[in-house]
């Protein structure tokens, strides 16, 4: 009986309902022993009142179960998000709303389709951009700080002693531009990520993170990821983003990264022990960027505030079945 009325038309359902609702008027006026004097009686007017409550009840419970698959297509619809795909609604009712929850489906998987393959191309321009300014900085900015400090090198021995105390001055700032310009360049292109693999590179970053920062980290890296050149970039770009939002706004004092596989998944986690999620999880460019990224790669990110405080941001990558 129920799979009949699904397979039913949805204006089938609501014609049918108001029809046998009519009926049931009909035959009640017709059957009862009912009179309408003029005017009306009290006890004809809660008769009639009694008789039309009782027929909106019936109709509301007949119709509720045709306009539901209606409520949780809209449902779905408003709490779709592009950055988190993957999320479809039950096509289940009648006919009607079926091909329109179908409908709404394929429309969603063009979108995020279109929208991924958008993402990567302009992602793709992004990093070639990254490599080309860092390659920029390092060839042109170090090296022209590179001979400002050769230059006051050459200087020392001919300058008078008065001078000596601003002379170090000077090489101490030329010093500090060219380590500058150095940690920019290794930020925008992560030479250690294309020379030595993901788990170096992110060793490499967790070191460098913990000097600047002054923040003990703990790692732990798996080896031998089966993850594609594109995947191992997103998680060391989401790697490193989290890192900086830790440095900026969560006054932590320990840091946790960890790159491990579980249940067929790869799995990027930095959780720190600072002042909480409310700071870190404020939208920004940065956590966007994230988000945007762990879509190119059909990913799951997640943020969440431990019950022992601070912020864990997780990167959890679907890996090939049967992938080593």
């Amino acid at each position: 009986m129920r799979s009949r009325l699904n397979s039913m038309s949805l204006f089938a359902r609501v014609f049918g309902t108001n029809a046998a609702m009519l009926v049931l008027a009909f035959l009640g006026l017709l059957i009862a022993p009912v009179t309408v004097s003029v005017p009306p009686a009290t006890i004809e007017v809660i008769v009639l009142v009694a008789g039309l409550l009782c027929l909106l009840a019936l109709n509301l419970v007949l119709l509720r179960p045709a306009f539901r698959p209606l409520d949780r297509l809209v449902e779905t619809m408003r709490r779709h998000d592009p950055l988190t795909p993957g999320k479809r609604v039950q096509a289940d009712g009648g006919p009607a709303v079926a091909a329109l929850a179908h409908a709404f489906n394929d429309m969603l998987d063009r979108l995020e389709s279109e929208r991924r393959e958008s993402a990567r191309r302009a992602l793709l321009v992004q990093e070639r951009e990254r490599r080309r300014i860092a390659r920029e900085l390092h060839d042109e900015v170090g090296q022209t700080l590179t001979g400002v400090m050769l230059q006051v090198e050459g200087l020392a021995a001919a300058i008078p002693d008065e001078l000596r105390e601003q002379l170090d001055e000077l090489r101490e700032t030329a010093r500090a531009g060219t380590e500058e310009v150095r940690r920019i360049a290794s930020r925008l292109r992560p030479e250690a990520l294309e020379d030595l693999g993901l788990q170096s590179a992110l060793s490499a970053l967790a070191t460098a993170f913990g000097e600047q920062a002054k923040i003990h980290v703990e790692r732990r890296l798996d080896p031998g990821l089966p993850l594609s050149e594109e995947q191992e970039l997103v998680v060391y770009r989401v790697a490193q983003e989290a890192l900086t939002n830790v440095a900026r706004h969560a006054h932590a004092t320990k840091v946790q990264l960890s790159l491990e596989r579980t249940d067929g998944r790869a799995t990027l986690t930095v959780r720190d022990d600072g002042q909480g999620l409310p700071s870190a999880a404020t939208p920004s460019h940065g956590i966007r960027g994230m988000r945007e990224r762990a879509m190119l790669i059909g990913a799951q990110l997640t943020m969440i505030g431990p019950p022992s405080g601070g912020t864990q941001v997780q990167l959890s990558i679907p890996l090939e079945p049967g992938s080593a």
